[in-house]
């Protein structure tokens, strides 16, 4: 089997899968979109294990020297086993959660529309994991990007959803410019997009080309300054957040760093960049988490911390550690939306004060709690192993960094509980009141969810010392060896920000929405949207308004001056033509019809004088002969002698 079948039958079953769910019936329309995407998916997983261990690879020619590269190694094999995997479990969850409205009426529409995005979204990001090559990296990345602006404004109806989809749209799409630049520098430099290329560009071309790839990557991992589109991208539903945070987009700039580190550490600035951008992200994610009342924004701040940790990973040189971490956390973190999703539609609010449904969810209440600790990194989960290791690479790089990875991982353990507290403890009298349940989970979400914390229970095998040096020595790498101080230094501010955090609860002082305005600017990314607004936004458009007067003054003005410069040469040359030209035309023919008329008369006239005189004279000639015709022979014998005189004449003369 072609590697190839792997992204590119989910990138068709999609579309097929959205026209047979509208069409099926009411009644069958979400079985049909759960088994028909679920399986097309689970077939993917398999078939992205036997890819894995097949270690396969395919390419294909374009032309003009282009070949399109794809291949199942060490870290593409395992990480689109996960795409795949977490896809299955959203799209079931999708396919019942999904397109259900408060007086029980069904988008059934949406619902197809939706489901069969979704598969072909995670075709599309097989087709970013599984790229050999920078020109396919370059497609799964444009198609990830076009497919993520359709599944955030699926609710097409709400009028902020275009909007927040074309955000998170057009920020992504300039970091995606990047990636072109980095292809067109590496071309230029080896003739060839393969990543086994790119070993052998330097000088200027390779600093363009990292620099390309890092601001693409930063952009689609929403790491600062271009995190503020993941607010924007929480118009989408909730399966959608789930699967975009998870594995598919926002990992997909994270992904790229992981994959070609090697040729990017070449760049000797490539290095301390990723590191900063990774700690400045991590630890202002988690300011803003903190301070977020809204659910999934909460989550979404979280997801750039995490993403930002990954990347200060592989700025210390560890990229096996941050791919770990990537998988972690895409388990936990599809969970935790999916679980925010069940939370949101129960109360019809995205409002974390309006929550703590333990009391009357239980059962998703504690599935949750899994997925909290492995957010919080509490052992022996596999997230808090992997963040682990995230420490001991940092402190690898320089012992402030390891430090600073350490307070970030304190801080994810304050936002964790506190949503967990807010979202799934239980009722308090100082409070407000949860809201009436307005629909309860299904048996399918709630299985959604047991798989993922299953997932997460599982992983806390990395924490055998067997198993994870199997899986690190499968990845061809090495973890880095962790200080002694590491492990309690970490372990003990995590502890300490989950314990402030559950102390203000039980005081009455977790707050859900900031109440100074200075605290509502911090928790919108430290007032970034509002700054790139007036900095870039606003100068943009009055640079546009500007281009605009000077094209309506003097572009379009010389351009209508001209028209009419050729306008009033025209009527002049009209008249002009009139005097001369037709002047000319109508002499011409009254002296043609002058002549005409002469000709007609003097024609007439001499014909028929022509005709009379040939007329007369035949007459007289004919008298004239009549008149030798006597009947006297002698005559005869004279006309004849005088004939036979004339012919001799001429036959003498003749010679």
């Amino acid at each position: 089997m072609s590697l190839w079948l792997l992204p590119v039958s989910l990138l068709l079953v999609g579309p097929v899968l959205w026209m047979a769910g509208h069409r099926a019936a009411p009644g069958r329309r979400r079985l049909v979109l759960g088994a028909g995407g679920a399986t097309a998916l689970a077939v993917a997983t398999v078939g992205a294990v036997a890819a894995t261990l097949a270690s396969s690879t395919a390419t294909y020619p374009v032309g003009a020297g282009l070949v399109l590269q794809v291949a199942a190694g060490p870290i593409a094999g395992p990480v689109a086993v996960l795409v795949a995997a977490i896809a299955t479990v959203v799209a079931m969850y999708a396919a019942r959660h999904e397109g259900q409205h408060v007086d029980g009426d069904e988008d059934g529409a949406g619902l197809a529309r939706l489901v069969g995005l979704l598969v072909a979204f995670a075709g599309a990001m097989l087709l970013v994991v599984l790229a050999d090559d920078l020109l396919s990296l370059t497609v799964g990345w444009e198609l990830v990007g076009a497919l993520s602006w359709a599944l955030i404004g699926h609710d097409w109806r709400d009028a902020d959803a275009p909007g927040a989809a074309a955000h998170a749209y057009n920020a992504t799409r300039f970091g995606g410019l990047g990636l072109v630049l980095a292809a067109g520098a590496a071309f230029a430099a080896t003739g060839s997009l393969g990543y086994d290329a790119l070993g052998g560009v330097d000088g200027v071309a390779l600093h363009v080309m990292v620099a390309g790839v890092l601001l693409a990557a930063v952009s689609k991992s929403a790491l600062v300054p271009f995190s503020p589109w993941l607010f924007s991208a929480m118009a989408g539903p909730t399966s959608v957040s789930a699967l975009l945070h998870s594995s598919t987009m926002v990992a997909a700039g994270a992904y790229a760093l992981i994959r070609l580190q090697p040729v990017l550490d070449t760049a000797p600035w490539f290095g301390p960049v990723a590191i900063g951008i990774g700690l400045v992200t991590a630890l202002a994610g988690g300011v803003v988490g903190l301070l977020q009342g809204h659910a999934k924004k909460l989550l979404a701040a979280s997801t750039s911390a995490q993403y930002g940790l990954m990347v200060v990973a592989v700025g210390a040189g560890a990229p096996q550690v941050a791919v770990l971490h990537l998988v972690a956390h895409a388990v936990f973190k599809a969970q935790l939306f999916l679980s925010a999703g069940v939370a949101i539609t129960a109360v019809g609010s995205h409002d974390l004060a309006r929550m703590r449904l333990r009391g009357v969810l239980p059962w998703t209440a504690r599935l949750t709690l899994v997925a909290t600790l492995a957010l919080a990194a509490v052992p022996p989960l596999g997230a808090a192993f992997t963040k682990e290791q995230v420490l001991a690479a940092g402190t690898h790089a320089a012992a402030w960094v390891g430090l600073l990875v350490a307070v970030a991982g304190g801080l994810s353990a304050a936002y964790a509980t506190r949503f967990q507290l807010l979202a799934f403890g239980g009722a308090r009298p100082d409070r407000p009141s949860p809201r009436p349940l307005v629909r309860r989970p299904a048996r399918v979400e709630l299985a959604a969810l047991a798989v993922l914390a299953a997932g997460s229970v599982t992983l806390g095998l990395l924490w055998v010392p067997a198993v994870h040096e199997s899986v690190v020595t499968a990845l061809g790498a090495t973890l880095p060896e962790a200080r002694p101080w590491e492990l309690p230094a970490s372990l003990g501010l995590v502890a300490t920000g989950g314990y402030v955090v559950w102390s203000l609860d039980r005081r009455g002082r977790l707050g859900h929405v900031p109440a100074a305005a200075s605290q509502q600017a911090v928790a919108d990314w430290f007032a970034l949207p509002r700054l790139v607004r007036v900095a870039v936004v606003a100068p943009t458009l009055r640079l546009a308004t500007a281009l605009a007067t000077v094209d309506d003054r003097f572009v379009d003005a010389g351009v209508e001056a001209a028209a009419g410069l050729g306008e009033r040469l025209s009527r002049l040359a009209s008249g002009a033509g009139e005097l001369t030209i037709d002047g000319m035309v109508r002499g011409v023919a009254r002296a043609g019809t002058v002549l005409a008329d002469t000709s007609v008369r003097v024609g007439e006239r001499g014909v028929e004088q022509t005709v009379d005189g040939v007329a007369w004279l035949a007459g007289r000639a004919g008298q004239d002969v009549r008149r030798t015709q006597t009947g006297l022979v002698h005559q005869q014998y004279v006309v004849i002698a005088v004939g036979m005189v004339v012919v001799l004449a001429t036959a003498i003369l003749g010679r």
